[in-house]
């Protein structure tokens, strides 16, 4: 979506700063030059029958220039800079010869034509921007900067990470931080898509773009405004358009080599007859040759496939889904097999504490207060439950060495104590004897001093559309899996509620790329694609692996949403199949518009050859072409 690629025939780049297409503007000239036409038309005669046509000149050669002002001046520029052989080249000498062999109307209509696809192509990339633009709506202008006990208002660019800001209800979050003060609903539904506010308190995160709408909060700012969740938002919105679909990349090849290969047939087509066809005249095979250039304008297809594109993507980003480019959206419909995570994808990643078993003497108070104390420095959801259940402050000068072993748990020194919490793993790891290592749910083993002190066990919810989200998957025909670093119980009972095809359990980070190599390859025999949905750090390496990654935004981690092709901002589940299924109809449509405008281009040009088609059947196969195919185009954002 982002950079800037002129559409070709349409005389001028569509930069995509997201401005607002103003129709009035657009429509003014293309009024002015209809109005002159109809009179040049409908007086016609008498104004050919004037002095050298004077008259017929004055009306036309202006409406002519008004509607053609765009393309001679991008024929000429592009001419200037080497790019010789382009479809406003192609235009710009079919016009100007037919105007040099007096078919004045057909020279305008053919430019005024073009003007009215022009105007439906920016209308219609307008409407699939709408829907960006909306995202694009969340960008915060000010932030309430406090220092020494005085708030100014400045751009939150210059504020640092460590600043105090303050957020008055209405106003939108300028930067992500964490809360120091207030309590408040925020509305999140410009970043996830959700219409229900959340509530946040002390110690709780925003970010920015949310719109405050109640109390007013003191926030200590955790990000740069560069870092932001909105800033990388609006990075991805805008860089969209430079991974362009291997599609796309075969009609700007494809142009290159069929422009100058229509001038030279045209040419020859002006040239040759006259020489060595015995009564074939210059005049009426030079006007063949003109309509065989205004007829083989390759219009339709470079206008139509990038909008099909921009139109998949405008309206992906209006369902909650933003697809960072439209190669994603090529893979995205050519995926067989989706891999979920588990934790905070298929389930909610709200852990609770359900039960606490303890040993060798430990009371529950006690086991939970030291597991309590060894995760204080941890972010893991399952640390967050047990200090959650704990409920009480933690003194963290009792606690030292701590250290995260990946994919285990944590080794940390507690009042001079060793205390290991983690899953079975760990235990055997470190070979310290437990009762039993299969149990049903997430489970915190808790050892001291080499010894088992009990265990936690922790439960996760599943998010409310996962079950609806598989059940989709399978309709479409797709494989569905599960890779999880939780145990073979807990996987197991998953994914028996969700009807997953298969699943992997016990896995540590790097064991997921490995599981989804073998998803890989067997994909590529079948020419199908794999899709990985994550969320959590640890699923950045194998969002990055997959043919598709696809990361949970709303709530998910930056690196997963950095390295996924495939944002889901409302982190539901079920989206994934409403992607694929905008993916689908997108690949279906872009397909449609080229094998239209190939099938109508060769039939005009065959009789234009003949000399049966005139400029004006000329101008139905260019424009008329490019028209349907935008119209068509435009049916991508009503899926």
């Amino acid at each position: 979506m982002a950079g800037s690629h002129s559409h070709g025939c349409c005389g001028h780049g569509h930069g995509h700063d997201l401005k607002e297409f103003n129709v009035r503007q657009a429509l003014m000239p293309i009024v002015a030059a209809a109005i002159l036409f109809l009179i040049g038309f409908v007086f016609y005669q008498p104004l050919h029958n004037t002095p050298f046509a004077i008259a017929e000149y004055a009306v036309l050669l202006p409406a002519y220039f008004i509607s053609g002002k765009q393309v001679l001046t991008t024929a000429g520029r592009n001419i200037l800079k080497g790019r010789v052989f382009d479809e406003n080249f192609l235009m710009a000498i079919a016009t100007l010869g037919a105007i040099a062999i007096h078919e004045v109307p057909e020279a305008v209509a053919v430019m005024l034509f073009f003007q009215v696809g022009e105007l439906f192509q920016d209308y219609s990339v307008g409407r699939s921007r709408h829907s960006i633009k909306a995202l694009l709506e969340v960008r915060p202008d000010i932030a309430n900067l406090k220092v020494d006990g005085v708030i100014r208002a400045v751009s939150p660019e210059i504020v640092n990470v460590g600043d105090i800001i303050v957020v008055r209800p209405g106003e939108k979050v300028p930067l992500d931080g964490d809360v120091l003060g207030g309590t408040s609903l925020v509305d999140t539904s410009a970043l996830t898509g959700e219409s229900v506010p959340r509530t946040v308190t002390v110690d709780k995160p925003v970010l920015a773009g949310m719109i405050n709408q109640s109390g007013v909060l003191t926030v200590k700012v955790t990000k740069r405004f560069g870092e932001s969740s909105i800033a990388k938002i609006l990075d991805l919105v805008e860089n969209a358009s430079s991974k362009k679909a291997d599609t796309e990349k075969f009609i700007t090849r494809f142009a290159r080599y069929y422009t100058p290969a229509v001038v030279f047939l045209s040419l020859a087509v002006a040239i040759l007859p006259p020489l060595f066809m015995a009564g074939a005249t210059q005049a009426v095979w030079t006007y063949r040759a003109l309509v065989l250039l205004v007829i083989s304008c390759p219009c339709g297809l470079v206008i139509s496939i990038p909008l099909g594109y921009f139109g998949g993507v405008g309206g992906a980003a209006k369902r909650g889904i933003l697809v960072k480019g439209s190669k994603f959206l090529d893979a995205l419909a050519q995926v067989k097999t989706v891999v979920f995570d588990k934790t905070g994808t298929l389930t909610q990643g709200n852990f609770r504490v359900t039960d606490v078993v303890t040993h060798n003497g430990w009371s529950k108070q006690q086991l939970l207060e030291l597991a309590a104390q060894a995760e204080a420095q941890s972010n893991h959801p399952v640390a967050q439950s047990i200090r959650q259940a704990y409920g009480q402050s933690i003194d963290v000068t009792d606690i030292q060495d701590y250290e995260e072993i990946s994919g285990h748990g944590i080794r940390v020194k507690v009042k001079g104590s060793t205390v290991l919490a983690g899953n079975d793993r760990l235990l055997h790891r470190e070979q310290i004897a437990h009762d039993v290592c299969v149990v049903d749910g997430t489970v915190a083993h808790v050892a001291v001093n080499g010894e088992y002190s009990g265990r936690i066990i922790i439960a996760d919810e599943l998010k409310e559309d996962a079950v609806e989200a598989i059940r989709l998957l399978h309709c479409q025909g797709l494989e569905t899996a599960m890779l999880t670093g939780d145990s073979q119980s807990v996987a197991d009972s998953i994914a028996h509620t969700l009807g997953l095809d298969q699943y992997h359990a016990k896995l540590l980070p790097e064991d997921k790329v490995d599981a989804l190599e073998e998803f890989l390859h067997r994909a590529n025999q079948t020419k199908g694609k794999v899709a990985f949905v994550g969320d959590g750090i640890n699923d950045a390496p194998v969002i990055a692996r997959a043919d598709v990654g696809m990361a949970m935004g709303g709530l998910g981690s930056d690196a997963a949403i950095e390295t996924a092709d495939v944002v889901i901002m409302t982190d539901a589940p079920s989206k994934v199949a409403e992607a694929i299924q905008i993916a689908q109809k997108t690949l279906r449509i872009v397909w449609q518009n080229i094998t239209l405008a190939m099938v109508i281009k060769l039939f005009f040009i065959a009789l234009g050859a003949m000399g049966v088609a005139t400029l004006w059947e000329a101008v139905f196969a260019d424009v008329g072409v490019a028209l349907l195919a935008i119209l068509n185009a435009g049916r991508v954002l009503k899926s």
